[in-house]
């Protein structure tokens, strides 16, 4: 545990407190690190994913920003559904930052699957924040786009026991990441205990429920907020060339590729990331 840096315990160790606000008949919960009366910052996880992805990035910003971040229904500690749709999602973001009394000048930062329904957030509510900062998410170029492979579901997998379950843990889509114990950190609080074992804390028929997600390239298009996108030089999921065509789509985009990073690009460099991250919403 010795190799583990200080600012990592520093930020983890940092107090939020939890709340949650019904919408749509499901319980949504949120955690947040600062309160209302500064700018808002509402942090939004990928897919499969929680409010805890962001424990070692959110606190560095709650002296000066009210800091929220929330679990989407089906994954984290929220309610799951028998229907998912982007229009809900978006809805549970709005819905979250009303219910945390978020100013109109709060900025979302969001990752992957959480990119995209929170520019349906912005471009459904115009006016209700004032930027949006993707992380590796967002419209592909066609010549990056993959044809869907048909998911084959089964019983949610019980493992017998907690360590089992934990040295399961895989960052999805695949990849290896230096910082082990950021994915440590993470799979500790992915897990949670039911009648006859460990299961992982996200709905595994979320993507079957899913109704169709709508047309993202018209949402970041309708978007009339800062907007910024920053995606890893090495990831498998976004591409330079997609980040050129969002530029083609909104012109205004501010894009920035982080070296040395991947998909979970905030797990592969969480200092640089936050100096970028820093960088962008102070211009703002």
């Amino acid at each position: 545990m010795s190799d583990i840096p200080d600012w990592f315990w520093n930020a983890v160790e940092t107090e939020s407190e939890s709340g949650s606000v019904e919408v749509d008949d499901a319980d949504i919960q949120y955690r947040y690190w600062s309160g209302p009366g500064k700018p808002g910052l509402l942090f939004v996880h990928g897919h499969n994913a929680h409010s805890h992805w962001w424990d070692f990035i959110a606190p560095r910003y709650c002296e000066d920003y009210q800091t929220v971040a929330l679990d989407l229904s089906g994954m984290g500690d929220s309610d799951h559904r028998d229907e998912y749709s982007a229009d809900t999602f978006a809805n549970e973001i709005v819905s979250v930052a009303d219910a945390n009394s978020m100013p109109d000048n709060t900025i979302i930062v969001a990752h992957s699957f959480g990119g995209m329904m929170a520019l349906r957030a912005l471009a459904s509510n115009s006016g209700r924040f004032q930027g949006l900062v993707l992380l590796d998410s967002g419209v592909k170029a066609k010549e990056d786009e993959k044809p869907k492979e048909v998911e084959r579901w089964s019983r949610p997998k019980v493992y017998p026991s907690r360590g089992i379950a934990l040295s399961r843990f895989r960052l999805q889509p695949p990849q290896q990441c230096e910082n082990k114990y950021l994915v440590q950190y993470i799979a500790r609080h992915s897990v949670e205990y039911v009648d006859d074992g460990y299961v992982w804390k996200f709905d595994a028929e979320l993507n079957a429920r899913m109704n169709p997600a709508g047309d993202t390239a018209e949402d970041l298009k309708s978007l009339n907020c800062r907007a910024a996108l920053i995606y890893g030089e090495n990831s498998e999921s976004f591409s330079a060339r997609s980040a050129a065509h969002m530029k083609t789509l909104l012109p205004s985009l501010d894009v920035y590729e982080l070296a040395d990073a991947q998909h979970h690009l905030f797990l592969d460099q969480p200092l640089a990331f936050m100096d970028q991250l820093t960088a962008i919403i102070s211009s703002w």
